[in-house]
Order: C-alpha cells, then structure tokens, then sequence
C-alpha cells in the first residue's frame, strides 16, 4: 500500500503520532501486544485491543484479528490495530515507514532494513545506526527535536513537573498481584485515599493517592502488575477535566518531529 507506515505501540505518547499521521492522510497500521498497559487509557488507541474500538478525540482505531482484516481497513481508509509485538507482518505489507513508538527505553527488535524510513521515539536508539531518525522525548527544550545522528537523552526515570510536582504524581504498584480499581479515570482524589486495591495471596493491599489531585490515568481493572509496576498519574491541576480525554502537549511535539523525519527522508529519497 502506498506510503503506508507501521507504528509499534499505541500508548498514549504513541497515540499523538498515530492520531497526526492519520490525519496527515497517511494509511497507518498499530502495532501492539496482546495485553497493553496503558495508564492514560482515554487516550490510548491500545485500548482497542480490549474494547474493540477506541476513539481518541475524532479518530477511531479498530482492532483487527488477522492481517487480512487489517488490510481491508486500510483499503477503506479507517485506522486498525493488529497484535504482532514481534513486527511479523512488516515484512508482508512492506510499508513505506516503521516508527517504533513502544517506548520500552530499550530497543525490542526495530531496525532499518525494515522499511525505507525508520524513526524511533525516545532513548534506547542510534541514529544513523539502529534506524534512520530519533525523536527525543524528554521534557524540555529539545523535546520533539529529530535527530539524525546519536541517541536521545537517557531515561531519567523523573516524571516532568506539573504545577511544582513531578515523581509525585506517577504512583507505582506497592506489590505483585492484580490490580482491583477503586476509583476511575476523570475522579477528583485527594492525598492517602485508596484509589485502588492490588489482591494477591497475602490480601488486599491499598494503592494509596500521593496527592490531591485529577486521576488522569489508572491501569486497567484486573491487570497483573509487579512490584514497582507504574500505575497511576494524578493531575494536580483538578480544573484540567478536559486533558483525560485530550492528546497531551507532549504527545503532540513528539508527533510533529515524527511527521518532520517522514517527510524529509520522504522528500529526500524521492520515495
């Protein structure tokens, strides 16, 4: 299919690429495993994986059960999802572009002899090297910046800062076990409520809020997590109701130095 671009991933920081791309008129296929993670799942197409459909915003993501189904999608101009996290189906559709938007801080198999343009969100990457063009995703002056050649900048492992907070507002998994919701998406909490319980073999632990705030992103009820597992983002700014159903500003730099690689290596290839 002509200019058609594969992305791996459909989190939410994925989603700002998908969505742009999408709306830039390219045919786009997600990528995703069989059970994503996503904490800001409004905004997440890999929700479709679950739901069937998701809507982010005015675009709709379908999930699709085969390679077949997804490319009668994107015949018909629509936006599918196909669960293939080893990129099997690469090879087959042979598209024009692979943006690797999985954001695992490492690379998971992404190279350049995937497709004549390869981008890659964030640290874990070379350019020049493992794929074309590196788009870096920290928060700050650079963010959204394509890079041609070397890495993006190491993972800090610290949150960017919101209204004076930043490792506060990302609350990680206390215990290993499945996660039973309490609280849901768009709810107002304030610091030391449960917003939700993680069950195992030792009882319910409480995952406790960290601060007053908007629960902007809680992991799926019923998820296995691990110890340590990141789960929850709270919005300090409670007015900002409107941002749980919205791409972030993030997102939307990260995907415009996306749109700039294709286009330049597009333009410069003379694909």
């Amino acid at each position: 299919m002509k200019n058609l671009i594969v992305v791996r991933g459909g989190g939410d920081l994925a989603t700002g690429t998908i969505y742009k791309l999408h709306q830039c008129g390219f045919p786009v296929l997600v990528l995703e495993i069989a059970a994503p993670s996503a904490i800001r799942r409004n905004v997440a197409f890999s929700e479709a994986v679950y739901q069937g459909t998701q809507q982010v915003e005015n675009v709709t993501c379908r999930f699709a059960d085969s390679l077949e189904e997804a490319v009668r999608l994107l015949e018909n101009g629509e936006l599918p999802l196909l669960v293939d996290p080893e990129g099997k189906s690469i090879e087959a559709l042979k598209p024009m572009a692979v943006v690797d938007a999985i954001l695992a801080k490492r690379n998971l198999g992404t190279h350049k002899e995937m497709a004549p343009i390869t981008v890659a969100l964030g640290p874990g990457f070379t350019a020049g090297v493992d794929v074309d063009a590196v788009v870096e995703t920290q928060r700050g002056h650079n963010l959204g910046r394509v890079l041609w050649q070397g890495a993006a900048a190491p993972n800090t492992g610290v949150p960017g800062i919101i209204a004076g907070y930043g490792k506060e507002r990302v609350i990680h998994s206390p215990a290993a076990g499945v996660l039973r919701n309490v609280c849901k998406i768009t709810n107002t909490v304030r610091k030391g409520q449960t917003i939700a319980v993680v069950e195992n073999e030792a009882g319910d632990v409480p995952v406790e809020a960290t601060l007053d705030g908007l629960l902007r992103g809680l992991i799926r009820d019923g998820y296995p997590v691990t110890q340590g597992f990141k789960i929850a983002d709270i919005d300090p700014r409670i007015g900002e109701y409107q941002n749980c159903f919205t791409i972030s500003d993030k997102a939307r730099c990260i995907a415009g130095g996306v749109v700039e690689a294709v286009l330049h290596l597009k333009g410069e290839r003379g694909i």
